[in-house]
């Protein structure tokens, strides 16, 4: 016999809260999502996103399948390489990455923006903006009732922490659950896509995803996104038409601005950046990345100078602590809210979306009368926190995600810096090894369920 469906409340309008939203509604599960942002174009969302198999699964089975469809052709053009260049734009090695026909077993290359758009496509009803979390209350009849800052309230069976990486959920519930800086900064810039900017990079690099290794610890990611519409929203040509139709019909288009752009990222330690770096913002953020990249090839500083001002961002690089098992209850937590890594092996969105569609299932197994709530909740966490943990413990280990990597130090750093490259240079000359890099690229991406 089935139990009465319960009503979810879902802390945070990001990647995994409305694909988790999503997925309950299909299920037949009362939703509401409460966001803090004031609309639907705010927040911080225009940077590229890799969303491998595990997160095109997760979108797959949450997403109605015309909503899944219109995910597939609002992506990127999907890189072709994976390549190092030096800080000189000498290519050190380039891995051609394998095409596939198959929507799932790939590499999608997403604007947050544009999926944060398409997530939110169909949700009209249920997504609530302008709502800050500030407290929640569990109740003696089983429910919990989480409180905003405008002073409304809303009551429901479950809450769902998604609320990222500085969750005001997360600090309630599990205080002792703490994130710490990963001693690393980012500056985040994007490049419109003209014809001049485009002829200022190697064709390999127009057509991959590019890691740049710097010497003095100044390290960078550079990525093409071409898009299947131009600046005027117009549906490019050579588009297939059912693409084309999905995009026409798609609502989500006139929400977003975002076109064509080269997303140049810079990185290193936190050391090297001014004291009040998380404050700069517009040209003068963007004058920072130009003083510390001096020694770059006068093409990657001449795209830094064509950088939109408002795009530039800097990212104070958090991790988050792992915690042992706590007990179950009315309040669960997915992606960032609960384990924020650093962007090293570029799995955090898919892993967020692995939490939502596993929380998805175990709760409609409650609602089919297979499990109380209560260990559905459980039964989720239990298998949640080792590998959303074991994903933390890695991308924190990948070479240059960390302030203390020896890359970063004055005198082994050009060591280390000689090491990396030769590493890359080697195994992407050696065939044998080319291949389990490419194997282990596109395992990582995808076949960890």
């Amino acid at each position: 016999m089935s139990a009465a469906p319960p009503h979810v409340l879902i802390i945070g309008a990001g990647t995994g809260g409305l694909c988790l939203a999503h997925g309950l509604r299909r299920a037949g599960i009362s939703v509401a999502v409460y966001e803090r942002h004031r609309d639907r174009a705010e927040g911080l969302l225009g940077y590229r996103v890799g969303i491998g198999p595990t997160g095109s699964r997760a979108l797959r089975e949450c997403l109605p399948p015309e909503l899944f469809a219109t995910f597939l052709a609002t992506c990127a053009r999907p890189p072709h390489y994976f390549n190092v260049v030096t800080q000189g734009l000498r290519q050190t090695a380039s891995f051609p990455l394998r095409p596939s026909a198959d929507p799932v077993r790939t590499e999608h290359s997403v604007a947050r923006m544009v999926l944060r758009q398409v997530l939110l496509t169909g949700l009209e009803d249920v997504v609530q903006f302008d709502k800050t979390f500030t407290r929640y209350e569990q109740r003696d009849d089983g429910t919990v009732t989480a409180h905003f800052a405008d002073g409304t309230s809303a009551t429901g069976d479950l809450l769902v922490a998604a609320d990222g990486t500085h969750s005001a959920v997360r600090r309630q519930y599990l205080p002792h659950a703490v994130t710490r800086d990963a001693g690393t900064i980012n500056i985040a810039t994007r490049i419109p896509l003209t014809p001049h900017t485009r002829g200022l990079i190697p064709e390999r690099v127009q057509q991959g995803i590019s890691l740049i290794f710097g010497v003095g610890g100044m390290m960078g990611v550079l990525h093409v996104m071409e898009f299947k519409w131009d600046a005027e929203r117009a549906i490019k040509p050579g588009v297939s038409e059912p693409d084309a139709a999905l995009l026409r019909d798609w609502p989500g288009l006139a929400h977003d601005t975002t076109t064509d752009n080269i997303n140049l990222i810079i990185w290193s330690a936190a050391n090297r950046f001014p004291a009040d770096i998380m404050e700069r913002r517009g040209e003068d953020l963007v004058q920072v990345a130009l003083d510390l990249t001096s020694n770059w090839h006068p093409h990657l500083r001449e795209l830094l100078a064509h950088a939109d001002p408002a795009s530039a961002l800097p990212i104070k690089v958090s991790t988050s602590e792992p915690v042992p098992p706590w007990k179950s209850s009315t309040v669960t937590m997915l992606g960032d809210a609960i384990h924020t890594m650093t962007p090293g092996r570029g799995v955090g969105a898919n892993t967020a979306l692995r939490d939502a569609r596993l929380l998805c299932a175990q709760l409609s197994r409650a609602t089919a009368g297979d499990k109380t709530l209560l260990q559905a909740v459980a039964d989720y966490e239990a298998v949640m926190a080792p590998y959303g943990f074991a994903r933390v413990a890695e991308s924190l280990n990948r070479s240059g995600t960390s302030g203390d990597d020896r890359m970063y130090r004055p005198v082994v750093g050009r060591l280390a810096l000689l090491g990396a490259r030769g590493y890359f240079g080697v195994t992407s000359r050696v065939p044998r090894l080319r291949r389990r890099f490419v194997d282990d690229f596109h395992t990582y991406e995808g076949d960890r369920d």
